[in-house]
């Protein structure tokens, strides 16, 4: 029996969201996606990259930036990377704008003070952060602004999220927008409560597909991060799910939500109750989410950050319709080969046989789920799936199921030339050498884990 988690319902609302048309989804925070149809694996020479800039659990007066390819392994591309002149940096949120840069808004003093401002900063490269200004957010008699999410709505309007509190109750938090009123982000409407989300809300992240609102956001009182909906970035929402309504448990906040690159969305929060930093994901459109799972790298960490998620080039190049042998990037004698039907991971050289050569040669194709991903067929007609996580060669039964099984996702590998395959319906899963057999597990952030998964793929041996 296969131990995969039970999810028919939500590949068929995967495969019908493939089919919407461009103007039928719209993403927030994810400039650069707006209108387009569901995510997809990148293209041939491209790759999918998710930076987040979070500040860290033993310093709050600055941040670091990281980067992934898959939303699971977060590498540190540079430590420090953004220090503000005064006051400290909490809470960052990153969107890269129309005019090329990246920018950072955060809340500037820690939780114990009076904190009546946002920060701004700019990179040209994310690399690299130059401070903008401290912006005064004008609500009266305000004791604390917190937590601001940057929201691109359909129109192109750049919008800032922030919780507020005012004097008369200091940890009582609303959420407001402030919508950008000049191309230079200089300059902001008046804030707006965001009408049925209600008070003692905090943290607020916001997604719109088609014409409908979701709100993720923070009950300061049960410590539940809730769910609703509205027609208007403004509401009035409805929130429709609250206490432990996706398994997540409590004490979670930052939510920031991103759409995978099979279609899925992937919610990131911060596990402050126990260090950890988490990711679960839904492919129904919010009802349903997978078991949270603690980030590698990141946890203990990174505290509260949101991610945006962009294509950029330099991604694998792997031809298909071709005949390929796959080499272990740090097994360099040993090669991909089926025997009785399951992946292994032997020795193949020239002196080999004839049959053991055949049994080390397929053929890369279009992904059978995602034609800008791969699947591997053998020399009867059987396609590379995983199964109980094991490797293994099966004719295509033609299900989704099974097309999703035989589809991975190509990443760079740890070595030159070396690729990463990663599971089409298990992000974060990768094909990898245990034992000299070949598994789909989850990374675990390690180098050793790298390096087993990646393979270089050469001359086919037959």
């Amino acid at each position: 029996m296969s131990t995969r988690p039970p999810a028919p319902s939500r590949r068929a609302l995967l495969r019908a969201m493939a089919a919407l048309p461009a103007s039928a989804l719209v993403l927030g925070e994810l400039p650069g996606l707006l209108g387009t149809a569901a995510a997809a694996a990148p293209a041939s020479g491209s790759a999918t990259r998710y930076t987040i800039v979070p500040f860290l659990d033993s310093d709050d007066g600055t941040v670091n930036v990281y980067q992934s390819d898959d939303a699971t392994d977060f590498r540190l591309v540079r430590s420090s990377a953004y220090t503000p002149p005064a006051n400290r940096i909490r809470d960052a949120s990153v969107f890269k704008h129309t005019d090329g840069y990246y920018y950072l808004t955060y809340t500037t003093h820690t939780w114990q003070d009076v904190s009546t401002t946002i920060g701004f900063a700019r990179s040209a490269d994310r690399v690299a952060w130059t401070f903008l200004y401290d912006y005064t957010v004008p609500i009266a008699d305000l004791s604390r602004a917190w937590a601001p999410e940057w929201f691109v709505d359909g129109d192109g309007s750049v919008n800032v999220i922030v919780s507020c509190s005012t004097t008369d109750n200091e940890w009582i938090f609303t959420p407001y927008a402030m919508k950008a009123t000049n191309s230079a982000l200089t300059a902001w409407s008046s804030p707006t409560a965001l009408s049925g989300i209600g008070a003692n809300h905090i943290d607020t992240y916001i997604v719109r597909i088609g014409s409908t609102y979701h709100a993720f956001t923070k009950n300061e009182t049960a410590k539940y991060i809730e769910y609703g909906t509205a027609s208007s970035l403004t509401g009035p929402y409805t929130i429709s799910r609250t206490g432990d309504w996706a398994g997540w448990g409590s004490y979670r906040e930052g939510p920031s939500v991103v759409q995978l690159d099979n279609g899925a969305w992937r919610i990131f929060f911060d596990g402050y109750g126990d260090g950890n930093y988490y990711c679960s994901d839904s492919y129904d459109t919010f009802a349903t989410w997978t078991a949270p799972e603690a980030l590698p790298v990141i946890s203990g960490t990174a505290r509260h950050f949101t991610v945006i998620k962009e294509t950029v080039s330099g991604g694998v190049t792997l031809p298909t319709n071709v005949s390929r042998s796959f080499r272990s990037a740090n097994y360099t004698t040993r090669y991909w080969q089926e025997q009785s039907s399951l992946l292994n991971l032997p020795v193949v050289t020239s002196s080999s046989t004839t049959a053991q050569k055949q049994a080390s040669s397929f053929t890369v194709v279009p992904g059978l789920a995602d034609a800008n991903a791969f699947s591997f067929r053998d020399a009867s007609g059987n396609y590379l799936r995983h199964y109980d996580f094991r490797g293994r060669f099966d004719a295509n039964d033609g299900t989704s199921t099974f097309a999703e099984d035989a589809t991975f996702v190509a990443r760079t590998g740890s070595a030159t030339g070396s690729v990463r395959f990663e599971s089409y319906n298990y992000p974060g899963h990768y094909l990898r050498h245990y034992d000299y057999q070949l598994r789909v597990d989850p990374t675990d952030g390690t180098d050793l884990f790298r390096q087993d998964s990646s393979f270089v793929p050469v001359t086919a041996w037959a």
